[in-house]
C-alpha cells in the first residue's frame, strides 16, 4: 500500500480516537481530579506500551553516547509537550469551559505548528496554499462549534481555564517539531520511552497534590482505563509514525477531525442531535485538508 495512504488511514484514526477522548475526559473529571485523570491515563498507557515492546522484542534506546542522550531529552520533551502537560491542562480546563471550546482550541494547533515548523523543519517552508488550506479548515470548525462555544458560562476561573486550553494546544505544536527533530528510532520504543517519563512526571504530582482517590466510582474509572488504552497507548504508536513519516504539518491537520468527531460521539453515546451546520463543517473541514496537502503529494507524504 503506498505510504501516502497509510499515513491518511493513520490521520483518520487518530482523529477518530482524539475525537473520543473529550467524552471520556468529561466522565472521568465526575469522579476524580484533573492531575489524577491525567496521571491515570499516562500510567496505564506507559504499562502498555512497556509491555507491547517486551513482546515485540524492541529494545529502549540506550543512553550511551550523545546520540542516546538525545534520544532520551526528545523522548522526555515529547513525554511533557504532548502528554503530562495539555493532558492535565485539557482535564482542569474542561470543568469550568464547554466542550465545545475545548475543541476549537485544538484547531489551533496546527497554526502554532506552521510558523514552528517554517523555522525549524527543513522543507516545511510555509506556503500561500498551506495557509490557505489551513483557514479554510479552521472557518470549519468555527462554523461547527458555532460562536456561542466562546459565551461565558459563569465560572469565576473560565479565563483562566480558556488559556489553559490553548496552552494544551501549543504544547502539542511543540511537541511536534520534537518529535520530528528527535534522532531516529523505533516508533514503538520511543513512544514506549516517552509515556513511561510521562508517567514518571505526573503521577507523583497526582499524589502530592491531589492524593490516592479515596472512592472508585465505576464509570469514571472506566473513562480511565480507555483514556489509558486508546488515547493514550494506541494514539502514540499512530503519532510517533505519522510525524516521523509525514511530519508535523500534516500531522497537525488532525486537529481539524477531533471537533466532528467530538459531536457525533456525543450523537451516539449521549442521544445528542447534529446540527445542519456539522455537514457543512466537516465539508470545509475536509476542503482544508485536499488544499493544504496539495502541494506536497509527491513530497514528504511519499516517504517511509
Amino acid at each position: 500500500m503506498e505510504a501516502g495512504l497509510i499515513n491518511w488511514l493513520r490521520l483518520g484514526a487518530l482523529g477518530i480516537i482524539w475525537g473520543s477522548s473529550f467524552m471520556a475526559v468529561t466522565v472521568a473529571i465526575r469522579g476524580f481530579g484533573p492531575i489524577t485523570v491525567a496521571a491515570g491515563r499516562i500510567a496505564l498507557g506507559a504499562v502498555i506500551l512497556l509491555l507491547l515492546v517486551r513482546v515485540m522484542g524492541v529494545k529502549l534506546p540506550t543512553m550511551r553516547g550523545s546520540g542516546g542522550r538525545k534520544v532520551w531529552l526528545a523522548a522526555l520533551g515529547f513525554g511533557i509537550c504532548s502528554m503530562a502537560l495539555p493532558f492535565f491542562l485539557l482535564s482542569w480546563g474542561q470543568g469550568y469551559v464547554t466542550s465545545g471550546f475545548a475543541g476549537v482550541t485544538m484547531a489551533a494547533v496546527p497554526l502554532l505548528v506552521l510558523p514552528l515548523a517554517h523555522f525549524l523543519i527543513k522543507g516545511e517552508q510555509m506556503t500561500g496554499r498551506k495557509v490557505f488550506g489551513f483557514l479554510i479548515g479552521f472557518s470549519g470548525v468555527v462554523v461547527l462549534i458555532g460562536l456561542g462555544a466562546f459565551k461565558s458560562s459563569g465560572a469565576g476561573l473560565e479565563p483562566l481555564a480558556r488559556l489553559a486550553c490553548f496552552g494544551a494546544a501549543a504544547c502539542y505544536a511543540f511537541g511536534s517539531i520534537i518529535t520530528k527533530l528527535a534522532p531516529k528510532v523505533d516508533p514503538f520504543a520511543f513512544a514506549a520511552t516517552a509515556t513511561t517519563l510521562a508517567a514518571l512526571i505526573i503521577v507523583p504530582a497526582a499524589i502530592l497534590l491531589e492524593g490516592v482517590p479515596q472512592e472508585w466510582p465505576a464509570v469514571p474509572l472506566l473513562a480511565v482505563v480507555f483514556l489509558g488504552v486508546v488515547p493514550t497507548a494506541m494514539a502514540n504508536l499512530l503519532l510517533v509514525s505519522i510525524i516521523r513519516s509525514a511530519g508535523p504539518s500534516f500531522m497537525s491537520l488532525v486537529n481539524y477531525q477531533v471537533p466532528v468527531w467530538s459531536v457525533i460521539f456525543g450523537a451516539l453515546f449521549l442521544s445528542e442531535t447534529l446540527p445542519a451546520r456539522t455537514y457543512i463543517a466537516l465539508a470545509l473541514i475536509l476542503s482544508g485538508l485536499a488544499i493544504s496537502q496539495r502541494w506536497k503529494r509527491r513530497g514528504s507524504l511519499s516517504r517511509t
